[in-house]
């Protein structure tokens, strides 16, 4: 798959399959995040993989809106170290990562992270340091098929020159 394919046909999927995904693929998945822009050339990113159905279990229990989480058969909490871009950053790495399960075959789902009220106990629950902020996590897996959402149009998004100039 091609990266413009990878871009268009990329969804967000919420019910996956019980199969495993292999190693050499999640590291193929972290190693596309890792290459992601990076302000300054910090990479401040570090991935933690999830693969204990437990441990996933415990991290959806603490989520808002990430419950899926324990049925994936992956999850890759991305953090990064406090720098003044960590969340830019981070979410560069996340994007990476999504578009790379799609590229595999693979769902996935972003999961909001950063100033979320249970950051702090996923950090502590994963063992990362304390100078290491919670960006994202991503559910992972063979997913069952998504409908797409309708996208607004381009010529509804895009603008020439100013803002309001179609």
């Amino acid at each position: 798959m091609d990266a413009i394919e990878a871009l268009k046909t990329r969804r967000s999927c919420r019910e996956f399959l019980p199969q495993e995904v292999e190693r050499a693929v999640i590291e193929d998945l972290i190693d596309c995040a890792r290459m992601a822009p990076t302000a300054r050339g910090e990479q401040p990113w570090e991935f933690v993989v999830v693969l204990e159905s437990s441990l996933r279990e415990r991290i959806a229990g603490l989520t808002s809106y990430g419950k899926f989480i324990a049925q994936a058969p992956v999850c890759i909490a991305v953090f990064c170290r406090a720098t003044t871009y960590y969340l830019e950053d981070g979410c560069a790495a996340m994007q990476n990562l999504l578009l790379a399960a799609t590229a595999h075959g693979l769902g996935s789902c972003w999961v909001a992270g950063d100033k979320k009220s249970y950051t702090e106990e996923i950090r502590t629950l994963l063992g990362v340091p304390e100078d290491y902020k919670l960006v994202s996590l991503a559910a992972i897996g063979y997913a069952k098929p998504v409908e797409p959402r309708p996208k607004r149009p381009l010529e509804e998004v895009l603008h020439w020159e100013k803002f309001g100039k179609r």
